[in-house]
């Protein structure tokens, strides 16, 4: 009998080809899961550019943004993204790149909204309309506002500040009775008022006007965020550095007057010189102080008064004040204007002359320097027959 060997129990196994079957289905899956997710990242990259950004021009929230001296677009994205302006600071890189005006943008401060697209942002800070308005002081201007007597009244620094303040902010913007006390209660130094100075402005108690000739004429940007202390501690203490870097004490020195009294000497000039006769006014002045002799400016009788003009009268000048040069010796004992630079440099360096007298003649401009009060006295009736010298007082009065 013959024996039958056993047989190991047969294991099942994929056949070859439904491995390969399977395989391929399995690819093909995977290849369409990356089909789409590049679709979705091309769409992604249509609409948005690449980057996360915000639709449309804001949600009506206003921010204002400062583009600093010196500074361009593209240094802005990171902030704009912190403060909610735009989604992203790449999508702004990217819109400022692409813009055409990216590279002649002003500095200063502008309105932007919250949540704006990157494109609608850049359009923002390169149009001017956006720009807040600059504060643009000029030569001879004061802090208090002046009424002229028939003609239009000027409205002083501290009523510039606030039109600036208030216009961009509906509620809180600086008015001029804070600033007023501002300038008349606070510790000078804290205001950033120059060493040479700060005697000075505290003689004057609290006269809020103590910090005329302080400011330096020129276009300033004023953060409407700002408090009275901040914006005038801002200007004051940017003027102190001009007047530091034009080295004032050693050159006061040189014409033998304090750095004090030159903004004083040069304030006169501003308010009492026409254009192109700065140097021989500043003669006049120095001549005069030296000789000694009353300087007699009208200039310096008007400060004080509520209406101004240039003919001032016989009872005008017999007020006795800290200005009136009619009335006292030597320089008034503040500036009566913000002195402009080229006051300043033309009491630096005055021309050369004897001169004691001027008057301007007609009403071109034209002024006269004499040495003598005889030659003076002519000039001034010619001055009187052009009409330059009539007053308006009684006429405005009627």
């Amino acid at each position: 009998m013959s024996k039958q060997h056993g047989r190991a129990p047969q294991r099942w196994r994929m056949e070859p080809k439904y491995v390969k079957r399977r395989q391929r289905g399995l690819a093909v899956l995977i290849a369409a899961l990356v089909l789409i997710i590049f679709a979705v990242i091309y769409i992604g990259v249509k609409v948005t550019g690449g980057t996360s950004d915000y639709r449309g021009e804001g949600n009506g929230v206003v921010q204002l943004v400062e583009i600093k001296e010196g500074s361009s677009l593209s240094e802005m994205g990171s902030e704009l993204e912190e403060r909610g302006i735009v989604r992203s600071e790449e999508a702004f890189q990217q819109a400022a790149a692409s813009s055409p005006e990216a590279n002649n943008v002003q500095p200063g401060f502008y309105r932007l909204q919250e949540r704006m697209s990157a494109k609608a942002a850049v359009h923002a800070l390169t149009d001017p309309a956006n720009l807040v308005e600059f504060l643009d002081i000029q030569g001879g201007s004061t802090l208090s506002d002046v009424t002229v007597v028939g003609g239009q009244n000027r409205p002083g620094i501290y009523s510039e500040i606030s039109r600036i303040s208030c216009a961009e902010k509906k509620e809180g913007g600086v008015t001029v009775e804070q600033l007023e006390k501002v300038a008349s209660t606070t510790d000078p130094r804290e205001l950033g008022v120059p060493e040479w100075a700060v005697d000075a402005v505290n003689s004057r108690g609290s006269d809020p006007r103590r910090l005329e000739g302080l400011i330096i004429p020129g276009r300033y940007l004023i953060n409407p965020d700002m408090d009275a202390r901040e914006i005038l501690t801002d200007l004051i203490t940017r003027s102190a550095s001009k007047y530091e870097e034009t080295g004032i004490e050693a050159r006061a020195h040189e014409i033998g007057l304090s750095p004090y009294e030159l903004i004083i000497a040069a304030s006169l000039v501003e308010r009492e010189a026409p254009a192109g006769d700065f140097d021989k006014v500043a003669r006049v002045i120095l001549n005069r102080l030296h000789k000694p002799m009353r300087l007699e400016f009208d200039s310096t009788v008007n400060y004080d008064l509520k209406e101004q003009e240039v003919a001032t009268r016989d009872e005008d000048r017999e007020r006795k004040t800290p200005w009136n040069t009619y009335a006292k010796e030597g320089l008034p004992e503040t500036p009566i204007a913000a002195p402009s630079e080229d006051a300043i440099t033309a009491m630096e360096h005055p021309a050369e002359g004897e001169w004691l007298f001027f008057v301007t003649v007609d009403k071109d401009g034209t002024t006269e320097f004499n040495n003598t009060f005889e030659e003076h006295q002519a000039d001034t009736r010619r001055a009187i027959e052009s009409g330059l010298l009539d007053s308006r007082r009684e006429e405005h009065r009627e």
